[in-house]
């Protein structure tokens, strides 16, 4: 009867923890889109809002099989070394301390999690908007101090590409490109109703397919943006765009060849002249307009030449006037091996 017992024990909780096992698996594959109500706003200060747009590089620690993540096809080889790099991304917030950040290349919300488990204060809670990367398994999501007002979500829009005045140079057949990874949701800060959108654009700045492809991207985004504009919203559009600013030139002198940036803040695209966004970049002095280190001659060492600026936060005139600070975080470096991110944080702080 005891043995009998103890054998039926056993089996139980090997069952539980098979089944807790495939909810670990699949917790990457989980949002966390819905806001409870009321919405709260914990900051230690109401009338200062700290962003951070951050590129956490690959934040997962669920295996992500179609991108082999933690595996050979990732900055991650294990389990161990994904878990190290949570640890190193949480070093991070705790040293910049958000109000809002904007997390790029995040696997799911139980990563966010794992970040909000290892900072000093409990003040933070994650949001996330699945995308329709398959083929990374990557998302946009948040950490934040302070509740949307509205459950986060997302737009199947596409526009066809190449678009109307492109100069990618793009001479394949035509498509259409939807944004594979964003976000959507608005805020009310300091009596200020303020649209937030975070997205992910396709990589390679330099290629002329992406290109094409980006700018269609960028139309879908310019579409949200004026309507939020029609409705008197201030606007805040965050992200890894995977482009260049011809306006606000980087420290390395990086021009596009696209118009991605263009018709995100307004000056091109369909809606061109009918709204202003402004970058805020330009607040910041040339040499310290960097963001990403691309290892050009593949040597494993982070030169001045190797890094540009494709990360980038828009915002509409009354929120760049209450700009108080702003500046890149540079403070690692960048190499083969490093457990930070290949990116650097934006970090801008308003007086509201």
């Amino acid at each position: 009867m005891n043995s009998w017992f103890g054998g039926l024990t056993v089996l139980l909780f090997t069952c539980i923890n098979i089944f807790s096992k495939m909810q670990i698996i699949s917790a990457g594959d989980t949002e966390c889109a819905i806001v409870e109500t009321p919405a709260m706003d914990r900051r230690p200060s109401n009338n200062s809002l700290r962003i951070v747009q951050f590129n956490a590089e690959w934040l997962f620690s669920d295996y992500y099989s179609q991108s082999d993540c933690p595996g050979q096809g990732c900055s991650w080889k294990t389990l161990d070394d994904a878990t190290m790099h949570i640890k190193y991304i949480s070093n991070i917030v705790n040293i910049l301390n958000p109000d809002i950040m904007n997390v790029c290349e995040v696997e799911g919300c139980d990563e966010l999690n794992l970040v909000i488990d290892n900072l000093n204060v409990d003040t933070y809670k994650s949001y996330l908007k699945k995308g329709t990367d398959s083929a990374t398994g990557q998302n946009v999501g948040m950490i934040t101090r302070i509740d949307p007002l509205i459950d986060l979500y997302r737009t199947d829009l596409r526009y066809d590409y190449p678009i109307s005045g492109s100069e990618c140079g793009y001479t394949g057949a035509s498509g259409s490109s939807g944004v594979s990874k964003h976000y959507i949701t608005e805020f009310e800060i300091s009596n200020q109703k303020i649209a937030m959108i975070g997205a992910h654009l396709l990589a390679f700045p330099t290629d002329i397919t992406r290109c094409a492809e980006r700018e269609a991207q960028a139309q879908v985004l310019q579409n949200i943006i004026y309507n939020y504009r029609q409705q008197k919203y201030e606007i805040i559009v965050i992200g890894d765009f995977n482009d260049f600013d011809g306006e606000v030139i980087d420290a390395n002198n990086n021009k596009p060849i696209s118009h991605v940036l263009d018709i995100l803040k307004g000056n091109f695209g369909e809606y061109k002249g009918r709204y202003e966004l402004y970058n805020v970049a330009e607040t910041m002095v040339q040499v310290d307009r960097f963001s990403d280190w691309y290892d050009e001659n593949n040597n494993c060492k982070s030169t001045s030449s190797e890094f540009s600026m494709i990360d980038h936060i828009l915002v509409s005139s009354y929120l760049l006037g209450k700009i108080n600070n702003s500046y890149i975080y540079h403070g690692y470096d960048e190499y083969c091996g490093t457990y930070n991110s290949d990116h650097y944080p934006v970090v801008i702080d308003f007086i509201l």
